[in-house]
C-alpha cells in the first residue's frame, strides 16, 4: 500500500464492548427482543451482559424515581432549550462542543445518555470508578470522548422509547426500519406519544440537575423540527451545514462503523452510498419545507467550513441573531482552546470520481442553496481558476 493512500485512510477504532443496548431497562430490553435483532454467535460479548444490564438499569431506574421522582415532575424548563439541527458529519458535535463550553447552558454527557433512567442516582459514582474504561475517541473520528462529553440526546431517548434510526443498529439488513422512525409521520401515535414523552422526561431530568437552559443536539431532530415546535414553541433553532459531498463520504464511514460497532448480529452492509443520499435528500427536502414555521428570530443557520476558520465570530454571529447573551463569556472560555481546535484532525478519504459526479447531481439543490461550488472532481480548469479567485 502507497504512503499516500495510508494516509488518507478514515478512522476506524473500537468503541470495546459498551452499547447502547447496555442503557436499555426490562421493558427496552424485551421491546428490542421483540423486533427480531440481527443475532450472530460472534457477537455475544455484546449479547449476553444484556439481561444483567437491564435489570441493573430497571433496579436503579425504580430506586431513582423513589428518591427524585416527584422533584423531576415537578421541574419546569428554566428556558426553551437551544437546538442544533443539521445532518449526520455536518458539523453537529463540533457546534454542540462548542456551545457547551458557554456556561449558561446544560447539555447531556455521554454517562446520561447511556444511562439515562438513572444517571440522577448513579452518575457520581459510576462515573469515578469506570471513567478509565472509556475509550478516547470515538470509533468514527478523532473527537475525544469522555463520560462528561456532550452527546446526542437521541441516544438517550432510542434506549428510553425505542424510538430512532439507530433502532436500525439492531437489524442493519432491514433498511425499512431505519426508515419508519425517522419519518413521524407515518410513524404509530402511540410509538410518537412514547418518544415525546421520554423527551420531556430526560429534559426535565437534566434541568433538575442543571438548573440551566438545555441544549439539544441530534441530526434526528432535523426531520422533526414540526414535533420540536409543538413541544416546545419558543425554542432556539442553529442549523449547521457543510459541503453536501463532504457530508456523504463522511456519513458513508459512519454508517459502516455505527454498524461494525454495535450490531449484533453479523454486519451488514446493504446499499450504503444509496442509503446516505436518500437520507440526505430527505432531510434537505423536510428542512427546507419546515424551517419557515420556526418565528423569525428563532433559527440562525451557520457554515462549517466558517465555523472551522472562525468559531468565536461564527458563534458571535449566531448568539446576536438568536438574541442570546452570553457570548462574551463563551469567548472567553473558548480562547484557550482555540489553538487545539485547530489542531484536530478530519479524516481523509479517496475520492471516486463516479461517486463524486454522482453525490453531486443528486444533491445538487443543497450545493446551490449552500452556496457550494461542484466538488474540483467535477471542474474544468477555468472553474478551478475562477472558484481560486
Amino acid at each position: 500500500m502507497t504512503a499516500d493512500k495510508q494516509q488518507r485512510r478514515p478512522v476506524a477504532r473500537s468503541q470495546g464492548g459498551l452499547t447502547m443496548w447496555n442503557g436499555m431497562n426490562i421493558s427496552g430490553l424485551w421491546r428490542l427482543l421483540q423486533s427480531r435483532p440481527s443475532i450472530h454467535w460472534s457477537r455475544l460479548h455484546k449479547l449476553l451482559p444484556l439481561p444483567f444490564t437491564a435489570a441493573y438499569n430497571s433496579s436503579m431506574g425504580a430506586l431513582e424515581s423513589l428518591i427524585y421522582g416527584r422533584a423531576v415532575a415537578a421541574t419546569e424548563l428554566t428556558e426553551p432549550p437551544l437546538i442544533v439541527l443539521g445532518f449526520w458529519r455536518s458539523g453537529t458535535t463540533l457546534l454542540q462542543n462548542l456551545l457547551s463550553r458557554d456556561p449558561q447552558f446544560g447539555h447531556l454527557g455521554l454517562y446520561q445518555a447511556l444511562f439515562p433512567w438513572h444517571f440522577l442516582l448513579t452518575e457520581t459514582v459510576a462515573k469515578k470508578l469506570t471513567g478509565a474504561f472509556v475509550p478516547r475517541a470515538r470509533p468514527m473520528d478523532n473527537m475525544k470522548v469522555s463520560w462528561d462529553a456532550p452527546q446526542e440526546d437521541d441516544i438517550a431517548t432510542a434506549i428510553m422509547s425505542q424510538v430512532s434510526p439507530y433502532m436500525f443498529l439492531s437489524r442493519p439488513h432491514d433498511v425499512q426500519r431505519f426508515w419508519r422512525d425517522l419519518d413521524f409521520e407515518s410513524l404509530a401515535s402511540v410509538d410518537l406519544e412514547r418518544y415525546k414523552s421520554c423527551l420531556m422526561h430526560l429534559l426535565k431530568k437534566m434541568t433538575y440537575k442543571s438548573q440551566k437552559r438545555i441544549i439539544l443536539k441530534s441530526p434526528f431532530h432535523t426531520f422533526h423540527v414540526r414535533t420540536l415546535l409543538e413541544l416546545f414553541p419558543d425554542a432556539k433553532f442553529l442549523y449547521i451545514h457543510r459541503n453536501p459531498y463532504h457530508v456523504f463520504r463522511s456519513g458513508c464511514h459512519l454508517r459502516r462503523r455505527m454498524i461494525e460497532e454495535n450490531t449484533l448480529g453479523k454486519p451488514v452492509f446493504r446499499n450504503v452510498e444509496d442509503e446516505i443520499i436518500g437520507t440526505y435528500q430527505f432531510a434537505f427536502e423536510r428542512y427546507e419545507q419546515d424551517r419557515h414555521l420556526i418565528p423569525e428570530g428563532n433559527l440562525h443557520e451557520i457554515c462549517f467550513e466558517n465555523l472551522e476558520v472562525d468559531p468565536l465570530e461564527e458563534l458571535g454571529n449566531a448568539y446576536a441573531s438568536l438574541g442570546l447573551e452570553g457570548a462574551a463569556k463563551l469567548k472567553e472560555a473558548l480562547l484557550p482552546e482555540l489553538s487545539l481546535l485547530r489542531r484536530y484532525q478530519k479524516n481523509q478519504f479517496n475520492d471516486d470520481p463516479a461517486m463524486v459526479r454522482r453525490a453531486y447531481n443528486e444533491l445538487q439543490p443543497a450545493f446551490e442553496r449552500f452556496g457550494y461550488p461542484a466538488p474540483e472532481l467535477l471542474m474544468s480548469p477555468t472553474d478551478k481558476n475562477s472558484v481560486a479567485a
